[in-house]
């Protein structure tokens, strides 16, 4: 079993953090592990994300990688925090063979058949379907799974509690990624966030 397939193995479910207050990153990291959710997606959209994954590293049990990754600059700034994986919202050949350089374990997005294509082309084949919800939704990954039978998908991008055991009932999606674990904007409430995590631990797999 390859390294990405084991990471996206480990749960039903990747919290995708927008972390604003370094802090917070802690406590966040301890309820998610706690309510069974390891693997932990911190994205690159605010000043404190790399200090943020690497507060979250000092948690037990937690996986944490980068995501919001655009270039190879953000790739290597994401390395040097300790990121333990890597995440991007779509996929260009400079970043591609970045990432085969580094050798970390990646799910770039994709949500065409072309992103797709090139993905396959780079040796790609666990992807994230993003934005799955904007991107057309079940029906277009159901289209896209019926052509490239070899990959699997982490769809993410409108997937909540309520509708993820939709997109994980489908055979080509191996997890999914979701923003409701620890809302934005929200005061960080770990009993909260681990119940949340709890009910999302418990999603099944095809």
């Amino acid at each position: 079993m390859s390294e990405i397939d084991r990471l996206i193995g480990l749960a039903p479910v990747i919290p995708v953090l927008v972390v604003d207050r370094v802090e917070d990153a802690r406590p966040i990291a301890e309820a998610l592990v706690e309510g069974g959710l390891p693997v932990l997606e911190v994205t690159l959209r605010t000043p404190v994300a790399l200090d943020a994954i690497r507060e979250m590293k000092t948690v037990p049990g937690a996986i944490v990688g980068a995501g919001t990754v655009l270039d190879p600059a953000q790739l290597r700034a994401a390395i040097e925090a300790g990121a333990e994986f890597i995440v991007s919202p779509g996929l260009t050949e400079r970043l591609g063979d970045a990432m085969i350089e580094a050798g970390l374990p990646y799910l770039p997005g994709v949500s065409t058949t072309g992103d797709v294509m090139r993905a396959l082309d780079l040796g790609f084949r666990r992807l994230k379907f993003f934005p799955a919800e904007a991107a057309g939704g079940m029906p277009v990954l159901k289209a896209l799974s019926a052509v490239f039978g070899e990959v699997r998908f982490c769809p993410t991008g409108g997937i909540t509690q309520d509708n993820a055991q939709d997109w994980l009932d489908l055979p080509a999606v191996a997890c999914v990624g979701g923003s409701w674990l620890v809302p934005r904007g929200e005061a960080v409430d770990g009993a909260a966030i681990a119940a949340r995590a709890s009910a999302a631990a418990l999603l099944r797999r095809t």
